[in-house]
């Protein structure tokens, strides 16, 4: 069974939805014959990495207050906590992750992207650092135990720009609206960070 799942690196929705699938995976009894692939999506394309501050985005966006910006980022931290993660929401900054998906797509290639995902998310959501840029990528792919350099020289190209693109318009055509958004089979999907039981679910019914 393939499981495709898409989300966005600065999504936390989608790190909380990623535990949640995990742990029905782990319960799963074919779970070794699942093989998860991540897809690319983008939340704003065009954002800059500019190194605003995701509380003052969110409060321009929504166009409210910073405080109603920062309580609304405890909720979900709330949620994070529930799912044994500890956000620091309020510290983030915000940024373009096209070349954070470009690395995890590359870094899937060689087997490693799942580790280099789970590395992503946690810096950027429980250690509060940027991940947009090269500089900023090059220690988390060592880290998982790929040739940072070599990541360097892929991200100087237009490597995997396309591929980041195509995901995204495939994930339209089955009609995410938004992120997470995960596949099996291409036979059911499953919208945002269900309960674990939505996800057993839909493993037992793909499979």
């Amino acid at each position: 069974m393939k499981v495709e799942i898409w989300s966005d690196m600065v999504c936390p929705w989608c790190f909380i939805g990623k535990r949640q699938f995990e742990r029905a995976l782990a319960g799963y009894p074919d779970r070794e014959r699942v093989t998860v692939v991540h897809r690319a999506f983008q939340l704003d394309p065009d954002a800059t990495s500019d190194g605003r501050r995701t509380v003052e985005v969110l409060s321009q966006k929504y166009e409210i207050t910073l405080s109603q910006a920062v309580d609304m980022m405890s909720d979900v931290s709330d949620t994070a906590a529930e799912a044994g993660l500890h956000y620091r929401l309020a510290e983030t900054v915000s940024g373009n992750t096209a070349d954070a998906h470009r690395t995890v797509l590359w870094a899937q290639r060689q087997g490693r992207g799942a580790a280099l995902l789970e590395a992503l998310f946690s810096s950027y959501f429980e250690r509060a650092l940027p991940v947009f840029t090269a500089e900023e990528l090059h220690p988390l792919v060592a880290g998982v135990g790929l040739d940072a350099d070599a990541a360097l020289t892929m991200l100087s190209s237009a490597d995997y720009r396309d591929q980041v693109a195509a995901d995204q318009v495939t994930a339209a055509q089955l009609g995410a609206r938004g992120v997470p958004f995960f596949v099996f089979d291409r036979r059911t999907a499953v919208a945002g960070a269900q309960p674990v039981s939505t996800f057993t679910d839909a493993l037992a019914s793909a499979g």
